[in-house]
């Protein structure tokens, strides 16, 4: 379900967008504000586990487009989450293996479109995402993944870490893009999977990598040093697709 606002402001509005119970990314408040209404706001965020931040007046001016924002600023999904267990359920009506992307901290909106795009293409029944230093689902997303949003779910969790891990006690295998890894074409990437991919910049965390039971190189031929996160998760899997095929 598409929604038409993105951003959200100003008390009523917000206060009925969490009742309604709109999926709300982030919610910025004023920072020393103790008003009722906008601590009602904060009890509902925080009872639907929704990323706080307490922002100065300043940067709700500069957010505002409305400039009546009352101290308060959320930010709605353009799509509905859904829950990691959906995934393993629609993998199991197909009668195949699960195959899950998940995403360490990924901020380009751009990026996070064109993975969920490949996801979708390649077969995977879910992209998995991080609630904090990261992009949610947003009208860019939505737009660069070319239409896969409205197919491919997409699930926000607390902690990644963690989520590896229980999917670990469902059957999934973890490969992570890393440049120390043993070349891709070397690794045996059949049977229930999880792929990660790492962020523009730094790959994918420490943490994570040691949660990981393969980390596989992509064969780099050129003089630059990484792929863009979009095109390795692409190239990665692809080689996943064709191990699954053969």
């Amino acid at each position: 379900m598409a929604y038409e606002e993105f951003t959200i402001e100003g008390r009523n509005a917000v206060l009925e967008a969490f009742r309604s119970g709109k999926t709300i990314d982030r919610l910025y408040v004023l920072k020393g504000c103790k008003d009722g209404p906008v601590m009602s706001i904060v009890r509902e965020a925080k009872k639907a586990k929704v990323v706080l931040d307490f922002v100065d007046k300043e940067r709700l001016d500069h957010m505002s487009a409305t400039g009546k924002h009352q101290g308060v600023i959320a930010k709605a999904a353009a799509y509905d989450y859904c829950e990691v267990s959906d995934m393993l359920e629609a993998a199991r009506a197909k009668g195949e293996d699960p195959f899950l992307f998940l995403l360490d901290n990924i901020e380009d909106p751009h990026n996070l479109g064109a993975i969920i795009r490949t996801a979708n293409l390649a077969g995977a029944h879910g992209v998995i995402i991080p609630k904090r230093h990261a992009v949610g689902l947003t009208a860019t997303v939505a737009k660069a993944s070319a239409g896969a949003l409205n197919y491919t779910p997409v699930a926000k969790v607390t902690n990644l870490a963690a989520t590896i891990e229980e999917l670990k006690k469902e059957g999934l295998w973890f490969v992570c893009a890393d440049m120390g890894g043993e070349t891709m074409y070397r690794l045996n990437l059949k049977g229930p999977l999880g792929l990660v991919i790492g962020n523009e910049g730094e790959g994918v965390g420490r943490l994570i990598r040691e949660k990981c039971d393969y980390i596989a190189s992509i064969p780099m031929k050129g003089d630059i040093d990484s792929l863009n996160a979009s095109v390795a998760a692409g190239v990665l899997a692809y080689e996943i697709v064709r191990q699954r095929m053969s």
